[in-house]
């Protein structure tokens, strides 16, 4: 395969801009994986130092399953209105909503979760630590790493990818910050689902059956 072919696959894999494919080419020898691999830890060391600026422009976008069933309100923001009506940014925040819909997060981050309910939270693994018999002594590290458990189930950037679940949220949107050149933040979001929190009628099959045969 020629250079120019080399160059053009290793764009269309990495989003990278063309001399930043040839030079990464040229430092791996011809080699595409490992010149991916430079890209992205360049990318990330990139996006890590964008991190820090504003970004107050973005979009309120939504996404509806199921029929009306589930749906998502989420706000994403990046530096500047240009960025905003990118595709790349438009797909992502697409991205973001389906994955709310799809794992049910509770926050965005770790850091937004209340006191009040990560004590509770560790309150419940003692309990079930101690019941399944665990040394007291133990117990406060198996706290530590179910944790985590929690945070990945109710964080919505430590969720698995549903597109690609060897691939984190927060990975997600760091590489995005890579690839489009400006700070992104997910702000906040709400789901809702029908029927979710409401009383159901529970219906006894028998007595039903019953009504319908003394009619």
């Amino acid at each position: 395969m020629s250079t120019t072919e080399l160059v053009k696959q290793l764009r269309e894999r990495t989003g990278a801009g063309m001399l930043d494919c040839k030079k990464a080419l040229e430092a791996n020898n011809g080699d595409v994986e490992k010149a991916i691999e430079e890209l992205r830890k360049k990318g990330l060391a990139q996006a890590a130092k964008k991190a820090g600026r504003i970004a107050a422009e973005g979009v309120v976008d939504s996404y509806i399953h199921g029929n009306g069933r589930i749906g998502v309100l989420v706000e994403v923001n990046i530096e500047t209105d240009f960025a905003a009506q990118n595709d790349e940014f438009r797909a992502f925040v697409k991205d973001i909503a389906m994955q709310i819909a799809a794992s049910k997060p509770e926050y965005v981050d770790r850091d937004e979760i209340p006191a009040d309910v990560l004590e509770k939270e560790k309150e419940i693994i003692r309990a079930q630590s101690l019941k399944e018999g665990k040394p007291a002594n133990v117990v406060e590290k198996m706290v530590d790493g179910r944790l985590e458990k929690f945070y990945k189930e109710a964080c919505l950037l430590e969720q698995p990818w549903i597109r690609d679940p060897s691939v984190t949220i927060r990975q997600l949107l760091t590489e995005r910050i890579a690839k489009i050149g400006e700070n992104i933040n997910i702000r906040r979001f709400v789901r809702f689902e029908k029927g979710e929190g409401l009383a159901r009628r529970e219906e006894n099959f028998a007595d039903e059956v019953n009504k319908q045969m003394n009619k």
